[in-house]
């Protein structure tokens, strides 16, 4: 339960300002369609995180302990840094005017989603978290749930929320939870979380 409810809260808060939760935001305003647009999101994150989780499990089975309290708590600290620098949309998959077309609203949300989550920061949490509580399933559960925490509102609400959430004030408190995971991490397999 640990291990969900962490994942939940650090991916949620990471997400807000994340190229993703931009991503869902263009996709609402481009195809009008909330409920293809979730269930993309929901599928392409399940998809990624389960890749993402299963990788962390692997590196705990494949690193001694030692070894893994250093990179788990490293590349916490790390990802703490990183949700400090303010995202942006690399590249955006809607602006090609045949994917709605050839894909669906549906299958252009899977496709932009699953390749805009490829080496985010929520991809490598998920890796980190599996690595770090050495469990798939709770962390894969928790940290899609965050993400849709984070990304249905955008698709439902638009603009109107974004504008009005303290992106910098989110983006701080999720640094300092994935700073303190990562010292907590190094203290030792003994950590309280």
């Amino acid at each position: 339960m640990n291990a969900f409810l962490v994942s939940t809260g650090i991916v949620a808060l990471s997400e807000i300002g994340d190229k993703t939760q931009l991503l869902a935001l263009l996709l609402a305003a481009r195809f009008r369609k909330p409920a293809p647009i979730i269930l993309g999101i929901l599928i392409a994150t399940i998809a990624n995180h389960s890749i993402a989780g299963a990788l962390g499990t692997w590196i705990t089975a494949v690193l001694g302990p030692v070894l893994l309290r250093w990179a788990t708590g490293l590349s916490f600290i790390g990802m703490g840094l990183w949700t400090l620098i303010p995202d942006k949309l690399d590249h955006d998959a809607t602006h090609d005017p045949t994917q709605k077309e050839r894909f669906g609203v549906l299958g252009a949300t899977i496709i932009a989603f699953f390749l805009a989550e490829m080496g985010d920061k929520t991809q490598f949490a998920t890796i980190a978290l599996a690595a770090r509580f050495n469990t798939f399933l709770p962390v894969v559960a928790g940290t899609t749930l965050g993400m849709m925490l984070a990304d249905v509102p955008a698709v439902l609400l638009g603009g109107r929320v974004a504008q009005r959430m303290p992106t910098r004030l989110v983006h701080a408190i999720a640094a300092m939870l994935f700073i303190a995971l990562g010292l907590l991490a190094l203290v030792g397999p003994a950590a309280p979380f």
